[in-house]
């Protein structure tokens, strides 16, 4: 059994929810901050006595920050998938996961593979669809929640309307047109990516574009500007016959995970209508996240986190994650350069790694030129991030904000609402205390990255993914 105070209590199970509690506070948050943090990520790493073994193979846990007048009230529960359930209620892996094969007869599995079955473990995000709040994952299915409990209350077939087997978790949302970017995404004897916008309010689904492959590659975000999409087609992804093999043989995602020996792509589209631009090619890269983009005279200016190779989706294994000296795959903040003209784009680094989870102020300046880029980054000893970082890609100036011994989670941008400069807001960021067995919420100045606050949960929360800020001041998506 690991020892409690150190990295690995990111990667253990926490069972305790919370209804509604009010944290105590030290030092202040502001009395403008007004609004609901929500986050989701792991809570349960077990399916009975089956230990799971990715990093996206948990079960999903909800945690909710309520903000008003300076005071936080806080909640937290699983998401009640059929996943969950069956396992709580057998022991068992009901569907295939990233990382861990169903434990289910081999006649149940093919019956999957012939209907279709994904997983409805939602472990990445969380999005709004009108009134209704919504945990997501790459899958074909959101389950809603109440805002308040956080109760799981139904579910929705976000693949209605569009011809795909799934949808990313990543999307875009477009303030002025109330309606939201995605890609939908089917396997098969060619993969087949399809941008669609859909209203705000989550109504029928309008396809724009089928981007056809005759390989499998793995896209999890993509980028918006003005007038396009940028979508980054990575040079990594399935090798489909061992995936199809896997439903025999136990095999997973993560077993048919490999380089497609093919370069890293920007496919450029019209945001309005999806009409093919322009297609750009670099050397080989991973990207799970991008920071932004705009245009640049010809070009197109990409900012994302670029890895080196397929480790770092095989890298994020937990026996790897949990080990004394893990192999953490090094992601860098990268500029790319996509002339419209198509051909090469040039690639500069702007801030060497390990760096992830890429925030801006979204609501001011998604697709447009931005400065500012918050990260968390990893000391390289530890498996999980050790710092808060702020980068000004303009000057290359980098501050840090660290707590000795505690790790920071996704540093989630809120704007002030009379706010005139791009960094005049906060911070806010989930850390996990393993000494002291606690998570706690702490709020930074966005400028300085000086503590102005943080609240202290009751418990230790696992290292979470993504979440969103829902108040006045930014009603709509805070990162991209």
């Amino acid at each position: 059994m690991t020892h409690p105070t150190d990295y690995r209590a990111g990667f253990r199970t926490q069972p305790e929810e919370v209804a509604a509690e009010r944290l105590p506070i030290d030092g202040e948050f502001p009395d403008w901050l007004t609004g609901d943090l929500v986050g989701n990520g792991p809570g349960r790493f077990e399916a009975g006595e089956t230990d799971l073994r990715h990093w996206f193979d948990p079960f999903a846990m909800l945690r909710r920050f309520r903000l008003r007048d300076g005071a936080v009230t806080y909640a937290n529960r699983f998401v009640e998938s059929r996943d969950h359930a069956f396992a709580r209620e057998t022991g068992g892996v009901r569907t295939p996961f990233p990382g861990t094969p169903p434990d289910r007869p081999v006649w149940t599995r093919v019956r999957q593979l012939l209907r279709g079955t994904f997983p409805d473990n939602p472990v990445i995000g969380v999005q709004r669809f009108g009134d209704e709040f919504a945990a997501v994952t790459e899958s074909p299915t959101a389950l809603t929640f109440d805002p308040d409990t956080l109760e799981t209350t139904g579910r929705i077939d976000l693949t209605e309307g569009i011809d795909s087997d799934l949808t990313l978790a990543h999307v875009h949302y477009d303030r002025a047109a109330d309606a939201f970017l995605n890609l939908g995404v089917s396997y098969g004897r060619e993969t087949v990516y399809t941008l669609f916008r859909r209203p705000g309010d989550g109504g029928t689904p309008t396809p724009l574009t089928r981007l056809r492959f005759d390989e499998a590659p793995y896209i999890h975000s993509f980028a918006v500007t003005d007038r396009y999409v940028v979508v980054t087609v990575n040079a990594f992804g399935l090798d489909t016959a061992r995936l199809l093999r896997g439903t025999l043989t136990g095999e997973t995602f993560l077993d048919a995970f490999r380089s497609l020996e093919a370069p890293l792509r920007f496919v450029v589209l019209e945001r309005s209508s999806g009409e093919h631009v322009t297609t750009a090619t670099a050397p080989p890269a991973f990207v799970y996240h991008h920071a932004n983009a705009y245009e640049r005279g010809d070009d197109i200016v990409v900012d994302l986190v670029a890895f080196d190779d397929e480790r770092a989706v095989t890298g994020l294994a937990l026996s790897n994650l949990r080990r004394d000296d893990p192999d953490l795959p090094r992601g860098d903040l990268c500029r790319y350069v996509v002339p419209l003209s198509g051909g090469e784009a040039a690639r500069d680094e702007l801030h060497r790694g390990p760096v992830e989870f890429p925030v801006i102020n979204y609501r001011a300046v998604n697709g447009e030129r931005h400065r500012y880029v918050y990260l968390t980054e990893t000391d390289g000893e530890s498996s999980l991030p050790t710092d808060i970082t702020k980068v000004d890609a303009e000057t290359g100036t980098v501050r840090r904000w660290r707590d000795s011994g505690t790790h920071p989670g996704e540093p989630m941008f809120v704007p002030r609402p009379d706010g005139d400069r791009e960094d005049d807001g906060v911070l806010l960021s989930v850390v996990l205390a393993p000494e002291a067995d606690r998570s706690r919420l702490v709020c930074l100045d966005a400028a300085t990255l000086r503590e102005l606050g943080r609240a202290r949960l009751p418990h230790r929360l696992p290292y979470g993914f993504h979440g969103q800020f829902y108040g006045p001041s930014a009603p709509g998506r805070s990162m991209a």
